[in-house]
């Protein structure tokens, strides 16, 4: 990679008369050119920049009516919703960044766009009714606070390794800032006073949205000691009721974002396709499992953004470990690979689905029994995933399969019943599947995490939302609970669910589930 910071050749390389401090030599390899020749030539003689030819987007016609329902949850205060900024990877090479998931909801700003910008939803007077000109009434106006393309007589075009041109290539303008999204832009520079303007005891609240960028917590924290401004656990408005609003508002996608979402599905059901066409390399080397990682993770970055979490590519045993990210094992002939992997794309909308795949391209008599087993709960958890139904009732149908199915086999302790193990004081069958059947999806793999529980957990369900089903069974090798032919396998199985007006949509319905299917359909792929 291109060292991060200019070639200053004209600077000797003389020892400091002053030692640095540690924290100052992170481009103490820097080496920029200084004199005044040099300034005068870089920043003469260019062409007129070329247009961006930025476009409204298409997030942008639902972005408003997003805003409008934060709005509406704070009359009179001011909100803050930071994008975030880069974050140092190593010394001073950044990751990649992406925008905090409410600020991307409420833009519409996705991949990799506009670290530092900060969205404020100004409070207006009451009853102007519709400030952004948008329809939806809400009572603030919308501000992005962005940092714009720099001129090129400035230093930060040829000599800022983070921001510059030369460096990061052109930033959007504010002008084109405006038009992407549909909302008001200004330099970032005017937020502290922005942000100041009438907050005090008697006067405008200043909310943000905490977790996101620390240097934005800290300026808003510093203009209400300034304003002489404390918050209070028990007030009606707090920072932490914004973040729980701006996580409860992607409870129900819109549908911009369902459109999203379906791509993200159809780019990921892709992904598992090449899975499968790589397995016979998997097998061939050392590390098979990072064969099947490296070969979907490859597809999202061409395909989308990137990966939406890390890939899980469990062979073997390993498949009993439910976030098991290092794939670095074999994979071996007549075993299962339990691959769990979700497309982002560009919107930052990804998909979540598992197969847990035989190895050979068929189950064996026992894989096929709990593989079965697992399929059997995930379709009892899609009978009642429907508009009235509590979130939680999805979890509990699967459970009720998983026991009577553990029942059946005799896994369960001696005079303990399925029935027995359903309930509160039992719970024996989750020796074998600790962790809940479902969870919301969206920008997040695990969407509106910060949503109170009776939204959440005990929410019900409602049109729009879309969530994940993916019960399974995991009997690790060292497991003496069962026997021996169970041991070493984990299944799980994965969709991805959308409640319609009458009952739900699986999103990822394109991916084989049934057993015999997944068979045939590898069995096509290999040729």
């Amino acid at each position: 990679m291109t060292d991060a910071t200019p070639v200053d050749e004209s600077v000797p390389a003389e020892p400091s008369a002053t030692p640095e401090e540690v924290s100052e030599r992170v481009n103490n390899r820097s080496q920029r050119p200084v004199s005044e020749a040099f300034k005068a030539f870089i920043t003469s003689r260019w062409a007129p920049r070329p247009d961006l030819g930025v476009e409204a987007s298409t997030a942008s016609e639902y972005t408003p009516a997003r805003r409008a329902g934060l709005s509406a949850r704070f009359p009179g205060a001011r909100l803050v919703v930071p994008a975030g900024s880069l974050k140092v990877r190593s010394n001073d090479t950044d990751y990649r960044f992406r925008p905090h998931s409410a600020f991307a909801h409420l833009t519409g700003l996705g991949t990799d766009e506009e670290p530092d910008a900060v969205l404020v939803l100004h409070p207006t007077a009451s009853g102007e009714g519709d400030p952004d000109g948008d329809g939806h009434g809400t009572d603030h106006h919308a501000v992005l606070y962005v940092r714009p393309l720099a001129a090129r007589d400035t230093e930060e075009f040829y000599a800022d390794s983070r921001y510059g041109e030369f460096w990061v290539g052109a930033r959007p303008s504010l002008d084109d800032v405006t038009t992407l999204t549909g909302i008001e832009a200004r330099h970032v520079d005017e937020l502290r006073d922005a942000l100041a303007k009438d907050v005090g005891e008697d006067g405008v609240r200043l909310l943000v949205v905490t977790g996101a960028d620390e240097s934005v917590e800290t300026l808003v924290e510093a203009i209400r000691t300034e304003a002489g401004v404390e918050q209070v656990e028990d007030e009606e408005a707090t920072d932490e009721q914004l973040v729980e609003a701006a996580s409860e508002l992607r409870l129900v996608k819109d549908e911009q974002e369902i459109a999203q979402l379906r791509e993200a599905v159809a780019r990921t059901i892709e992904g598992f396709e090449q899975v499968v066409g790589s397995l016979s390399r998997a097998v061939a080397h050392r590390r098979g499992e990072r064969v099947i990682e490296t070969t979907f993770d490859a597809h999202a970055r061409l395909e989308g953004n990137a990966v939406g979490y890390e890939t899980i590519a469990a062979a073997g045993e390993h498949a009993t470990t439910l976030h098991w990210t290092t794939n670095d094992g074999v994979v071996r002939h007549g075993e299962m690979v339990l691959v769990d992997a979700g497309v982002e794309v560009d919107s930052l909308y990804t998909a979540d689905i598992t197969r847990t795949l035989p190895v050979d391209g068929e189950f064996t008599e026992v894989q096929r029994r709990v593989y079965t087993a697992v399929l059997d709960a995930a379709d009892a958890a899609f009978a009642v995933a429907r508009p009235g139904t509590k979130f939680r009732d999805i979890h509990a149908a699967a459970m009720e399969v998983i026991a009577a199915r553990l029942e059946e086999w005799g896994l369960l302790p001696d005079g303990v019943t399925a029935e027995v193990s359903l309930s509160a004081e039992g719970q024996q069958h989750r020796r074998w599947m600790v962790h809940g059947t479902s969870h919301h999806l969206g920008l997040d793999v695990h969407d509106c995490a910060q949503a109170r529980r009776e939204l959440y957990l005990d929410g019900v369900l409602e049109p729009g939302m879309v969530f994940t089903i993916e019960p399974g069974l995991y009997f690790k090798a060292d497991d003496l609970a069962v026997p021996e032919e169970y041991r070493g396998m984990g299944v799980r199985i994965e969709d991805d669910v959308l409640v319609t007006a009458d009952g739900n949509e699986n999103l990822s319905a394109a991916l084989p589930r049934r057993p015999e299917d997944i068979e045939a359909w590898m069995a096509r792929l290999r040729g």
